[in-house]
């Protein structure tokens, strides 16, 4: 079976249109977390990460009519466009689309302005596919919050069976009236930005962003590329939106993973982890790393950064899981403060330059379902 590796990719929030400009802002200790207000929902307001419907139409301009295509079709469009010209992609024929999302267009609920259609998520996969001309129909991937990690997965599987010679995985979601009701009936929305794993984290706090990467076999234009090595996934089957108490389905997919891997908890070089900042998703982590043996692994959260992206969340942190191996860079879990969790866990607290590589990225979602994938940095 030949290795694919994670290649091109683009991160589109309020943070950057484009890779490099989100890390600059990490690294700068920025993050997209900003007060907005909504009378609907939230009386003093709520917490999130917003991208400028204007400053989304500006940079679109370009590249083809703004009215034409919904907020977010418009977010993947740019964020694929970008992973294409990178990678100098000139024929899509060989080429497939997997597209992951929870909600889509979920924010044209009850209004006109598009056909009715384009709220279900093949409809919208179709229209960002047509707008590239790819040959094949695009493939959605849709399981609660570890939809882009899985989507890498169903990437790698479509290649090995030669269904195409590379794919590139596009995720996207809003932080629409729909998702806010609906996170805000939870009670699970923090009144400040979330601080994920920390003894003062209050919930969770929402983010909107789009992304996109090529995956498929190495090609001679890079030295060191990542290699994407396995992925293992697990439904603990505990309830509509509370994660296991015990962690059980998490550590199965760890605990799998490695084993079906041959390799050892010691020898990851660090953990990009869900870290929601909710009471009980950060209590299931910490116990599900410690029941796995990974408790003195450096891990982080990239949430305080970006909020939650829902099904972009998992696919952004793979990505810049990716470039914290190639760079050889542990970034820090903004807003951490001190421990709020039963497990220790070595939270990585500021910045620093380590050798990298091999990392651990596990995401977990509604519906019990849980992730975890493995990836390696490689010289060629």
């Amino acid at each position: 079976m030949s290795r694919n590796y994670l290649l091109n990719d683009s991160i589109i929030s309020p943070l950057g249109f484009g890779t490099d400009e989100n890390l600059r802002a990490i690294r700068n200790s920025e993050s997209a977390i900003k007060f907005h207000d909504n009378s609907r929902f939230f009386e003093n307001g709520y917490y999130a990460g917003l991208i400028e419907t204007e400053l989304i139409d500006e940079k679109f301009s370009v590249l083809g009519d703004p009215s034409a295509y919904t907020k977010l079709e418009k977010l993947l469009i740019l964020a694929i466009n970008q992973v294409i010209k990178q990678s100098s992609l000139k024929d899509l024929t060989a080429t497939g689309l997997i597209i992951s999302t929870t909600k889509g267009n979920i924010d044209l609920l009850g209004k006109n302005k598009f056909p009715s259609d384009r709220i279900y998520l093949w409809k919208m996969a179709n229209v960002v596919a047509d707008f590239f001309d790819f040959q094949e129909k695009p493939i959605v991937v849709s399981n609660a919050c570890i939809s882009g990690a899985l989507a890498i997965k169903t990437a790698n599987d479509f290649i090995s069976v030669d269904k195409f010679k590379n794919v590139i995985v596009a995720g996207g979601d809003l932080v629409s009236e729909f998702v806010l009701s609906g996170f805000n009936s939870f009670q699970a929305i923090s009144p400040l930005p979330c601080r994920p794993f920390s003894n003062d984290r209050q919930g969770v706090s929402l983010g909107e962003a789009a992304a996109a990467l090529l995956i498929g076999p190495a090609n001679s234009g890079t030295k060191e590329k990542v290699e994407y090595i396995d992925t293992y996934t697990c439904n603990d089957a505990n309830h509509i939106s509370g994660p296991s108490r015990t962690g059980e389905g998490l550590y199965q997919s760890i605990f799998r993973l490695l084993k079906n891997n041959n390799i050892d908890s010691s020898e990851i070089d660090y953990l990009s982890a869900h870290g929601t900042a909710t009471v009980y998703n950060d209590e299931m982590e910490s116990i599900a790393f410690y029941r796995a043996g990974l408790e003195s692994i450096p891990v982080n959260s990239f949430k305080g950064y970006y909020g939650h992206s829902l099904a972009t969340s998992a696919l952004i942190e793979s990505i810049l899981t990716k470039h914290s191996l190639l760079n050889n860079e542990l970034i820090a879990s903004h807003n951490f403060t001190e421990s709020g969790v039963s497990k220790k866990l070595n939270i990585i607290r500021k910045t620093e330059n380590k050798d990298l590589g091999l990392a651990l990225k596990t995401a977990s979602g509604f519906g019990g379902c849980n992730l975890a994938m493995l990836l390696k940095k490689e010289s060629l």
